[in-house]
């Protein structure tokens, strides 16, 4: 298997991002994304806010040294949650759940939370085979798909020593 690894976002990936959050085939999967993933500006705001944000950390996944997705962890309604995008090119080779190990690996705080379009069979694994459970299902207006979507919360909950 390749090495994975996250690095820290910086300015010089921004053009890789928007490009891999763009694509028609990976909009449809995540779902829940921007209203128009093409509009650069929109990009731009959500980065910038996000790059901001005092409890958030964002990373680039790389394979082999390339930029192969983006992950992060931030809070949001008192509740730590992780998220990650892998680029197509990069589907279906063990990738997010390397990411996402290493992501858990970085977070102390538990519970982590982390959802997921249930569509999305393949980050449902990953989610899965990193220890996080379901705990939630809702349906909410998906941008990506254009229609309400069932989203599922997961949580990793802190282990038992």
């Amino acid at each position: 298997m390749a090495h994975i690894d996250l690095r820290d976002l910086s300015d010089d990936d921004l053009d890789a991002v928007f490009e891999m959050m763009r694509d028609p085939e990976a909009v449809a999967m995540a779902a829940f994304t921007a209203s128009d993933p093409d509009d650069r500006a929109a990009f731009d705001a959500w980065s910038d806010r996000n790059r901001q944000a005092p409890d958030a950390a964002q990373w680039v996944i790389t394979e082999d040294g390339g930029f192969a997705g983006t992950a992060a962890v931030f809070s949001l309604d008192g509740h730590r949650e992780v998220t990650y995008w892998v680029a197509r090119h990069a589907w279906g080779r063990g990738v997010g759940t390397a990411a996402l190990r290493l992501m858990v690996a970085r977070e102390a705080e538990r519970p982590l939370y982390a959802r997921v379009a249930a569509h999305n069979a393949a980050s449902v694994a990953v989610l899965e085979r990193v220890g996080f459970t379901e705990v939630e299902r809702v349906t909410a207006f998906a941008p990506g798909a254009g229609r309400d979507v069932e989203e599922i919360v997961y949580t990793l909950m802190p282990t038992l020593e």
